[in-house]
């Protein structure tokens, strides 16, 4: 994966690439022996981490006995990737990937182990949880890019997508089993036997990057120290349609699409009257539909734009549809589609950005693609609460339904349009020859020594691809990654 001449603009992988991947299977990327030490290693510390999360809400609310302090534990957290996101993707750019995770995934074992320590002695105050959770943010700025890229490095381009996937199936796997482990300690010895394991699961992925093969890792040049690589990245992303369109899609997306704790909760104690075990069944089914989004993107061999903008869409009217639901049952049903198409608009969006992405600028892609995402999440989700407080839980969750299916409406014609293509709306056709009613179609572009309305030479590929000058095609996410 070196960064030669046209491959700050490369789209996709080379051909050889493509033909490896025609031959995956739903785990393919497993078979690799350090992507699969990195794999187990994460499902360790994954569900450590969401018995944490619970834990942590838990004894917050017990300390305090206030929903808002809850909240603020949880923008703590959050915070520090808005406002530092992009300075954790320089140095991912910067630095060897398998060393700063092992620091990284270090330090977020020892702040599990300090809250232990203060739980467990009996010491501890609600300014301790507030001061580890914004310590874990800090360090989660840079381990969040630095992890997404090197899954690049331990697979390398070909089984990209297979390992993206994986690891969000691993994600919410561990979204599964870490609550109910949590729930069950604490239960019956309390919250710090959860923290003191959470801390203790950073062994396993530590463990893995330390057995690893490094001579079977597929290094990249790394960025050299200089001024302006913030702006640089910056401005890398601004110049490339097939990055900027999906991080906007993905910062509108995770910002008003993703309060599914504001929606759920407001649903089962307003609407539909179930209680606490409601509730979790709401949380299981979507956990459920996530996974199985995940693993079926992993059997995928590309990430089309497409299937992006579709998924996305597809996401926000199945919100629309639940949020009329007349029933508890019909609209836990629907928990689990909604589930799928945001995994597979997730898992579509990263794989294909990273992939697009020249591997020395890639750190600073992923740290602004994870900063719209999950940094979106602070202010988001107070608007949405408003909302839903204000109006009800049915106009909370329409409203976002609407907003992500607007979203992708409009981010679909901005790529349609950078990849010279036009939609069509052709009734006739749909019925006589069973082709879809809308469809997008090559704009005609006339040029010199063409008559007016002559289609442009590029246009009559009809693959929403447009020559660049050198022959490659300078926008063929557009039309298939």
């Amino acid at each position: 994966m070196s960064s030669g001449p046209g491959a700050e603009s490369a789209p996709a992988p080379n051909h050889s690439d493509n033909r490896t991947t025609r031959h995956n299977s739903m785990f393919s990327s497993l078979r690799i022996r350090n992507y699969r030490l990195f794999a187990m290693g994460q499902m360790v510390s994954n569900t450590g981490t969401w018995m944490q999360r619970i834990a942590q809400d838990w004894l917050v609310f017990t300390l305090t006995g206030s929903a808002t302090a809850v909240g603020l534990t949880v923008a703590l957290q959050f915070l520090p990737m808005l406002l530092f996101g992009l300075y954790g993707g320089v140095l991912a750019d910067r630095c060897a990937k398998r060393r700063l995770l092992l620091l990284t995934q270090s330090a977020m074992g020892m702040t599990g182990l300090v809250l232990a320590v203060l739980t467990l002695s009996g010491h501890v105050q609600v300014w301790h949880v507030y001061a580890t959770a914004f310590a874990l943010g800090m360090i989660t700025v840079v381990d969040n890019p630095t992890r997404q890229t090197f899954v690049s490095e331990m697979v390398g381009p070909g089984q990209l997508r297979n390992a993206v996937s994986l690891n969000s199936a691993n994600f919410q796997s561990a979204r599964l089993i870490g609550p109910a482990v949590a729930g069950v300690l604490i239960t019956s010895v309390g919250s710090g036997w959860a923290f003191l394991l959470n801390g203790l699961s950073f062994l396993a992925p530590i463990g893995g990057l330390l057995l690893m093969r490094t001579a079977e890792l597929h290094t990249t040049e790394r960025a050299p120290r200089a001024k302006g690589q913030l702006r640089e990245g910056l401005r890398y992303v601004r110049g490339r349609p097939e990055l900027l369109w999906p991080i906007i899609l993905v910062g509108a997306i995770g910002t008003f699409g993703f309060n599914f704790p504001i929606w759920l909760t407001a649903f089962t104690d307003h609407v539909f009257d179930r209680g606490a075990g409601g509730y979790s069944l709401l949380n299981v089914l979507m956990a459920a539909g996530s996974v199985a989004g995940a693993l079926l993107a992993a059997r995928r061999n590309t990430s089309r734009m497409r299937l992006m903008v579709g998924a996305a869409a597809l996401f926000g009217v199945l919100q629309m549809t639940a949020a009329l639901a007349p029933t508890y049952w019909l609209f836990a049903a629907l928990m689990l589609p909604i589930g799928v198409m945001g995994l597979t608009f997730n898992v579509t969006a990263n794989s294909g950005v990273q992939l697009a992405s020249d591997p020395a600028m890639r750190g600073r892609v992923m740290s602004l693609y994870m900063m719209v995402f999950v940094g979106g999440t602070p202010i988001g989700g107070p608007i949405m609460g408003w909302v839903t407080d204000t109006y009800g839980a049915r106009i909370g969750f329409l409203s976002g339904g609407v907003l992500s299916l607007a979203s992708a409406l409009l981010v679909g014609l901005a790529l349609a349009r950078a990849a010279g293509l036009r939609p069509r709306l052709d009734v006739r056709a749909a019925r006589r020859e069973g082709r879809p009613m809308l469809s997008f179609v090559a704009r005609e572009l006339p040029v010199a020594g063409t008559a007016p309305g002559a289609a442009h030479p590029t246009a009559a590929r009809g693959d929403g691809a447009q020559a660049d000058g050198t022959g490659r095609p300078a926008l063929a996410p557009a039309g298939r990654a």
